[in-house]
């Protein structure tokens, strides 16, 4: 391994934000996950989805009952003429002025049967409603596996730059040393450079990594809606220490669990109400339907207490001849659902046979990168006794540090990335919002 290979460690680090007199703010996972799903704008936009949907099904709950409606005229009438047919007598005594007319009416209707609509119209929202809650779960879900990402790149960014900073002094105080022995004509001047030059690459990554993380650290803020110029700090044993449990081995969990699949199986549900909500257009619709009526013709005659009660039917005869259309595109929708629900089914089976496959991966290579951090070290260790003997050169020396420096990061994402796919795991199978508590916000 050559020195110039110490930038391939540039794909660990994530960053730090910069060092500042500012004090750092420290959130559990737990507490930034409750933060997201109470300040995130896609879980507001959820929520909001499933109070219009509730409004909805209220709405369509109301037709089933009785509508009422009152009604009243006033009319001024200007030179108005009368004949009344009932007046068979032939008086000559002069007709009544009329010229006012008032009407005030009470109207009622209850629908008796509509072809089942109403009955199915309820079904079908009743259904939509409860896929809509589901689909908010599953975007809490989704928000929480968001900050773990997030949560995860803070942990592994300060514990790189940690590291980096650790080893900078160390080659730091490595190039004071040279500086004494080149003075002294002890190593060549070449050995000094090589030394100052492992310094700045050290300081590039650490630059790079500062930038890396300000995105990282603005990113999550953005989500949890916190003031941006906080800045957050990770603890090890709010992410790190815990005990992994429930670790998935087929999809038959996430098949039961999925919240995304729930709601395209309630929407199908629905979509099949919507089927026999359209077949009502071959059914008449029956009613109750009663009311009240006073009228006064003034002078001329007074209408009190006209009380009426009957039975409206009403049947679209056209209907049943387009009404067959209306049929076939509900039918045709429902089937849209029904393919949407295979494809998800498919997709939530590749999606759980990953995680698994990558959790796998991340335990053994926590297990490889434990196992090479004692390596490096005693790699190290003999080199640096072989150098301090005259038996090694400088090149020898600093690759040695340089995997030393390699190993101890790999080590601490290694361990990071485990949690990372652990919770990948809950995602994927559904369990992410027990783990958190989701059913208690």
């Amino acid at each position: 391994m050559k020195v110039s290979q110490f930038m391939l460690f540039g794909i660990f680090f994530i960053g730090m934000s910069p060092i500042e007199a500012q004090e750092k703010t420290s959130l559990t996972l737990d507490e930034a996950i409750h933060l997201a799903w109470a300040q995130s704008n896609e879980v507001s936009l959820a929520n909001t989805k499933v109070a219009t949907k509730k409004f909805e099904l209220q709405q369509v709950k109301n037709k089933q009952y009785p509508d009422l409606k009152i009604s009243g005229q006033y009319q001024r009438l200007a030179q108005a003429s009368f004949n009344l047919k009932l007046n068979k007598s032939t008086t000559t005594e002069a007709l009544p002025v009329v010229d006012q007319l008032m009407i005030g009416q009470v109207n009622a209707s209850l629908p008796l049967f509509a072809g089942f609509k109403i009955k199915n119209s309820i079904k079908a929202y009743d259904n939509l409603y409860q896929a809509e809650t589901a689909s908010a779960m599953q975007t809490k879900e989704e928000v929480a596996m968001m900050v773990v990402n997030y949560y995860a790149s803070l942990y592994k960014a300060q514990k790189t730059v940690e590291l980096l900073k650790e080893n900078q002094k160390s080659a730091q105080q490595r190039v004071t040393d040279f500086i004494e022995l080149e003075k002294n004509g002890i190593i060549p001047r070449n050995d000094l450079l090589k030394s100052q030059l492992q310094v700045s690459k050290i300081q590039l990554s650490l630059d790079q990594s500062i930038s890396n993380l300000n995105i990282v650290n603005f990113e999550l803020l953005s989500l949890l809606k916190m003031d941006p110029k906080t800045k957050l700090e990770v603890k090890e044993s709010d992410f790190i220490d815990f005990q992994m449990s429930n670790i998935l081995t087929n999809d038959a969990l996430a098949l039961e669990n999925r919240k995304d699949l729930e709601a395209i199986r309630l929407q199908e549900k629905a979509s099949l109400a919507n089927v026999q909500m359209s077949k009502s257009g071959y059914y008449p619709a029956i009613s109750i339907i009663g009311g009240y009526t006073a009228l006064d013709l003034k002078n001329v005659i007074t209408v009190e207490n006209a009380m009426n009660i009957g039975v409206g039917v009403s049947y679209d005869l056209s209907g049943i001849l387009k009404n067959g259309t209306n049929v076939k595109i509900a039918e045709s929708k429902a089937l849209e659902i029904q393919n949407h629900q295979a494809i998800l089914t498919d997709y939530i089976k590749t999606q759980v046979q990953k995680a698994i496959e990558d959790y796998d991966l991340a335990l053994k290579q926590d297990l490889v990168y434990n196992e090479a951090v004692e390596q490096a070290l005693e790699n190290y260790r003999i080199i640096k006794d072989k150098y301090d003997n005259g038996l090694s050169d400088t090149n020898d020396l600093l690759e040695a540090d340089v995997e030393q420096l390699g190993s101890t990061i790999n080590k601490t994402l290694a361990r990071a990335n485990v949690i990372q796919k652990y919770y990948e795991l809950l995602s994927v199978s559904g369990q992410l919002n027990q783990t958190f508590n989701l059913s208690k916000i």
